[in-house]
């Protein structure tokens, strides 16, 4: 895209005041009610086609101008069950229930309401300068991006039948890296991650009479340090995969032995054979501990949530990519290496048959970095998303947000 084409993007001021209220009213996944109608409604205004409920509270809005590709924007819209601890004037003091029917407190501690406000932001210009694009664009607002279900929802709820099936899938999530930076990595970019919970049945017993038990604290101890040599002794040395042990109960008093413990892991990898190697070891750690101990009934495995590695097509993202170096600069673009971290927006691309292109947006004061690169040691201490004290600077980030969607739409929907 051409700085002259660029200058044609003129960003919404009053964004800011709808990303403000967005932050300071955040919900659930699958509870976006009125993040929804709130998209629903601008993006009607705006003239495009919209439906709501794909996928439960996900919205979909279509606009066809002219012959060409059709290129699908997207924007997740949940938030987290985190105390915000921002200090912000338009920061979260609200509550929701989460899935267990528990009062927790919400924020938008991922970025989730910026990704929200700069789709909205680019359909506006999108919609009102149709002279600099051709074709057709698919703006999908997903719900329950954190539960690693709401784009498996959108699918199945026939979302690539009862709209065009895309060419590409676009899409950016905030970090924290330098406001003004984008970044994206090709291949394998973010981590399939799947997290299990254990159930250990044993024999509960008073704490005096070990021998009448079958104890499930030490099965749940052995298993513990057993599923430790999954990746040290199982994967070879030349993969990246990380098992993790976070939570770990089993009783409630000191000196009675309980009847069943429960562990909740999590497993990180780039690699579906890994993948796959690595649930079999569980799985076999887990039943093989169980009856080492002389457990009465078979474990239980149980999948809370998956999220599936996310693939970027190196030819996809390299166009868009080249397109942000013009406009940016060359010094701005960073490559940061496959993230261990998890999204399902690949399960859109995988979904549809479409290539994938999805970057890092920075969205921290540029003035805590020092190289402004992959090699900052800022990067090990501003805050990180999910984190109670995240929150992205709104400016450039919101402005450079837009004009990134916009200048990757124009890229792929080129003029005729």
């Amino acid at each position: 895209m051409s700085d002259a084409a660029h200058e044609n993007i003129t960003v919404d001021p009053t964004l800011t005041d709808l990303y403000k209220d967005l932050h300071s009213h955040p919900e659930l996944g699958f509870q976006e009610h009125r993040t929804a109608d709130i998209v629903a409604k601008r993006l009607k205004a705006l003239g495009f086609a919209v439906t709501t409920g794909i996928g439960k509270t996900g919205v979909v809005g279509i606009l066809k101008n002219g012959s060409g590709p059709t290129v699908l924007l997207r924007a997740d819209m949940d938030a987290l069950p985190v105390k915000e601890e921002t200090g912000l004037d338009y920061a979260s003091t609200v509550t929701g229930t989460d899935q267990n029917g528990k009062t927790v407190p919400l924020a938008h501690a991922c970025g989730h309401d910026l990704h929200t406000t700069c789709l909205l932001g680019a359909a506006q210009i999108l919609s009102q300068d149709t002279a600099s694009w051709s074709g057709t664009l698919l703006l999908v607002f997903q719900p329950a991006e954190e539960l690693g279900a709401g784009a498996q929802a959108m699918v199945d709820d026939g979302l690539f039948d009862k709209f065009p099936k895309p060419d590409v899938v676009l899409g950016q999530h905030v970090a924290p890296l330098p406001a003004g930076k984008i970044a994206g990595h090709a291949g394998p970019s973010y981590a399939g991650s799947d997290s299990l919970r254990i159930r250990l049945v044993g024999k509960g017993a008073h704490g005096s009479m070990p021998e009448n038990s079958v104890d499930p604290v030490v099965m749940a101890a052995e298993t513990v340090m057993r599923l430790q040599t999954v990746i040290s002794r199982e994967v070879p040395s030349t993969a990246i995969a990380v098992l993790t042990v976070g939570s770990i109960h089993a009783g409630d008093a000191a000196n009675v032995i309980p009847g069943e413990a429960e562990l909740q892991l999590n497993i990180r990898s780039y690699d579906s054979a890994v993948r796959e190697r690595i649930l079999k070891s569980v799985d076999r750690i887990v039943r093989g501990e169980a009856a080492t101990a002389g457990a009465p009934e078979e474990p239980t495995i149980t999948e809370i949530e998956r999220f599936p590695i996310v693939v970027n097509d190196p030819t996809a993202l390299g166009k868009t990519l080249d397109a942000f170096a013009v406009w940016l600069g060359e010094e701005n673009i960073l490559d940061p290496g496959a993230g261990a971290g998890s999204e399902d927006v690949g399960i859109l691309a995988t979904s549809s048959g479409a290539q994938l292109s999805y970057w890092l947006l920075g969205g921290t004061d540029p003035s805590l970095f020092t190289t402004g690169d992959m090699t900052d040691p800022a990067l090990r201490t501003v805050p990180s998303n999910h984190s109670p004290h995240y929150a992205p600077v709104i400016e450039p980030t919101l402005n450079i947000g837009v004009c990134a969607l916009v200048t990757a739409t124009r890229t792929w929907l080129p003029p005729i």
